[in-house]
């Protein structure tokens, strides 16, 4: 992700999270600390179809943001994006890489067991609607690669 996406990336992120949407000025903090931080985007023909992003201080890598929009669900954005968020994790040398999800978000639940997210903890009403988040981790056990090993996230297409 570039300054140059963030606009169009923060349209996607009020359309995506109508009630939990970062501000704009969010995704501009985020990139000017690239130390700690990584974000992508993921272009389609009609533009950017998905973001994600990621803060490292090790020993913790925190999935900040995913989503990909629901005309493109299914399509494997979502698993490249993370996919790529937890390489970028190890190599930032993270044991951990820890991510908040809706409780009723079912499909990005399936996701990140996926790839080896465990549940952890339930954080009650931490949504603005009064939906707990669950807090799921990834342990990387040093492995390089692969769809085994993964954050905090808020993510979209929920049905």
């Amino acid at each position: 992700m570039t300054i140059d996406d963030v606009p169009a990336v923060s349209a996607l992120e009020q359309r995506l999270f109508p009630v939990d949407a970062w501000p704009l000025h969010m995704f501009f903090d985020e990139l000017s600390q690239p130390e700690t931080r990584r974000y992508l985007v993921a272009q389609g023909s009609d533009g950017i179809v998905g973001y994600a992003g990621l803060m490292c201080i090790e020993p913790i890598a925190d999935v900040q943001t995913i989503a990909v929009v629901p005309e493109y669900e299914g399509r494997g954005i979502g698993s490249w994006l993370l996919t790529s968020l937890i390489e970028e994790a190890r190599r930032r040398r993270a044991a951990d890489v820890l991510l908040e999800v809706r409780a009723d978000n079912p499909r990005a639940q399936q996701l990140y067991r996926r790839f080896g997210f465990e549940q952890i903890h339930i954080r009650p009403r931490y949504y603005r609607d009064g939906v707990d988040a669950l807090i799921m981790r990834l342990q990387l056990n040093g492995s390089p690669g692969g769809q085994s090993d993964a954050g905090t996230t808020k993510e979209a297409g929920q049905p």
